[in-house]
């Protein structure tokens, strides 16, 4: 840490001097521009950055298959436009993987294909995504995805349950977005402005994320469950969606205090969501019991899906707690 004392120039112009080391390391020098961005009591300042997209390359001979589908997951989540993968030569299943990464993202085409090269970019405009818009978007397809899931169970109806299973990619898709734009704020100020929200708050919105990501993994799982099972006892189905009706209305209380505008609302909904968990978890005992009069491998089946809906209820209690410390004052 270095100190500067704030000298006064003109009689009205406050100036302060800037470390020689940082301005060297930063290409800073007379006559460079500089922006400042404030936040509450601190100022951010930083070289003014060009609006040239941010281009990447990686070298991918010795990743295929998942790997190289995360990689490039990673890049495009790091912030990356422009993403070059460069190999001696890009072979078909490396091209295929390339796609499958391709489609798991917003926004993202292959631009180019070579021998030895292939390169995607991002089409979106950075400036106008929306984190709110985004974990909003997430909210409704993982609510929607843990009530037909539920609903395939009790209808043994696969055609659901596959839908349940598709719409979790979108969902995936919205996180790894959510994802971008937050490390977007953390490397740069003016990423922040321009999304209009305050940094801490994107970090509230992110962490919300992924707990509604998780949610729907879990929506995913009972589908799959339920392509598995026929149909089960009706005390238990209704008992089931009683649980899941629980679950979402954390769910839904979590979020609601997550987005309130008043200190106030966002205080009540959050403690009525917090509460709310530690009565599902009497209501996931009361269904155990009911569980071991079954079939074990049903009742095993079944068991698993309690785990589920108890556990989206948690996360919907992990949110809650989020919305509280957003809510709470700040030194």
């Amino acid at each position: 840490m270095e100190t500067r004392k704030v000298q006064v120039t003109g009689g009205s112009t406050y100036t302060v001097s800037l470390p020689k080391t940082w301005a060297t390391e930063n290409d800073v020098s007379a006559g460079t521009t500089v922006e400042f961005y404030p936040e509450d009591d601190a100022l951010l300042l930083t070289p003014q950055s060009d609006t040239e997209r941010q281009e990447g390359s990686l070298d991918i001979s010795s990743l295929e298959g998942e790997r190289l589908t995360r990689a490039v997951m990673t890049m495009y989540v790091s912030g990356f436009d422009i993403i070059r993968l460069e190999a001696g030569r890009i072979t078909t299943d490396q091209r295929r993987a390339i796609r499958d990464a391709t489609q798991g993202l917003v926004g993202v085409e292959v631009l180019e294909e070579t021998t030895d090269s292939v390169v995607i970019q991002d089409l979106l405009d950075s400036s106008e995504l929306s984190i709110v818009n985004a974990v909003t978007r997430m909210r409704l397809i993982a609510q929607s995805m843990l009530e037909d899931a539920v609903r395939a169970l009790i209808e043994d109806d696969d055609d659901i349950a596959h839908d349940v299973i598709e719409r979790d990619d979108d969902v995936d898709r919205l996180w790894l977005v959510v994802s971008r734009i937050f490390r977007a704020t953390l490397r740069s100020p003016r990423a922040a402005e321009e999304l209009g929200v305050p940094r801490e708050d994107c970090f509230d919105f992110h962490s919300s994320a992924r707990q509604l990501e998780r949610v729907a993994d879990h929506a995913a799982k009972i589908s799959n469950i339920a392509l598995k099972l026929g149909e089960i006892p009706e005390p238990v189905a209704e008992a089931l969606e009683e649980l899941r009706t629980d679950a979402a209305t954390v769910l839904e209380k979590a979020m609601d205090a997550l987005f309130a505008e008043g200190t106030e609302e966002a205080n009540r909904l959050g403690h009525d969501a917090r509460e709310a968990v530690l009565e599902i978890d009497e209501h996931t005992r009361q269904i155990d019991d009911m569980l071991r009069d079954l079939e074990p491998v049903q009742a095993q089946s079944l068991g698993l899906i309690v785990d589920s809906l108890s556990r989206s209820a948690d996360y919907g209690g992990n949110i809650a707690e989020t919305a509280l410390q957003k809510a709470a004052p700040r030194p």
